[in-house]
């Protein structure tokens, strides 16, 4: 056999390997669905392989109410029972509505006693369990009634992070893994380790955007350093990595917020980027307020690393999908956590 014939062959035994490989490891995809959320020619599309789409909306339905709400009760809730610091404004049936509701949405399997203690005294405080989600139930509220902007009108309950867990499986803690190097290596600053999207940008942009105030900027209109200009390529990285987490945690790409011509310019983006501005601000705000408090209640074993309590993103309320729950309202039966009560 000639030289030449010996490398087609190889080549062709070398190509046939691979597609058999991918084919393996990949395996057959149904076809990819397009929805087009922008202007026309700017390649505004989401994409997605309507199998992957199926699973992720069959996993994110919301659940039946277990009982139905009571509109004759007038007792209050604060009357019958001792401690009740948040929801006393409610009836009694309501009152115990919404607490077998919240252990289905939190806790089925362990029920009650997740949060109370399990010798009869619902009363007592105890358990730290119970101080976390009096101070969660607050949370709650405190998102439907103050940020709307981001919310709407669907709002958010419990079950739209804990998913019948009683630890949301999307939380975080803050990483300083990879900024810890030797004197030779100098000062990482979170970069060229594999993190978010599985590539090289600052593995945890969330303690930077998401609890502490950065700047979240891509690009200057000034080309050296000058104070007024402190865009730096750090700076930039940190924010792609943030992008990044945003757009795998609501299962979209870029162009769901960006205009793909200029990237930019807020005149030219969807609505969709506003929301997202919202909702940085909004993480911000619960783990600066709500959980970051919490440090001190949490037992050794549910704290982070650093010693950190668990916090709140992007993903923890999405779980994939842009609209959490595919953007059904529960609130609409559960009334209760539309706003603080009169307690």
């Amino acid at each position: 056999m000639r030289r030449s014939d010996t490398r087609i062959a190889i080549l062709t035994l070398s190509g046939f390997i691979a597609i058999v490989f991918f084919g393996w490891v990949v395996g057959p995809r149904t076809p990819v669905e397009v929805d087009q959320v922008g202007y026309r020619g700017v390649a505004m599309e989401q994409l997605a392989f309507a199998d992957d789409k199926a699973a992720l909306l069959a996993a994110n339905v919301a659940p039946e109410p277990v009982y139905d709400r009571d509109t004759e009760d007038t007792t209050k809730a604060s009357e019958i029972y001792e401690n009740v610091q948040v929801l006393g404004d409610l009836s009694d049936a309501n009152f115990t509505r919404l607490m077998a509701q919240i252990t289905e949405w939190v806790s089925p399997e362990q029920g009650c006693a997740y949060c109370h203690n399990d010798d009869g005294n619902f009363a007592s405080d105890d358990n730290y369990a119970k101080i976390v989600s009096r101070r969660m139930i607050q949370m709650t509220q405190h998102i439907n009634s103050q940020w709307q902007d981001h919310v709407g009108a669907v709002g958010v309950t419990c079950y739209t992070c804990h998913r019948g867990n009683p630890v949301p499986e999307n939380i975080w803690f803050t990483d300083l893994s990879t900024t810890r190097t030797g004197p030779a290596l100098g000062w990482r600053d979170g970069q060229n380790a594999p993190g978010i999207g599985s590539m090289s940008l600052p593995t945890d942009p969330l303690t930077r955007f998401l609890l502490e105030d950065h700047p979240i900027r891509v690009q200057t209109n000034r080309a050296l350093p000058d104070g007024v200009n402190t865009q730096t390529i750090k700076s930039t990285e940190w924010t792609y990595s943030l992008m990044n987490h945003m757009s795998e945690s609501l299962g979209v790409n870029c162009t769901f917020c960006h205009n793909s011509r200029d990237f930019a310019v807020w005149a030219e983006s969807p609505p969709q980027r506003a929301v997202a501005w919202h909702g940085i601000r909004l993480s911000r705000d619960l783990n600066r307020q709500f959980l970051e408090p919490l440090q001190p209640v949490y037992p050794a074993h549910r704290l982070g690393a650093e010693g950190d309590a668990p916090k709140a993103s992007c993903a923890t309320c999405h779980n994939g999908l842009n609209k959490p729950l595919m953007g059904v309202s529960m609130l609409e039966t559960f009334p209760e956590l539309q706003a603080p009560g009169a307690n």
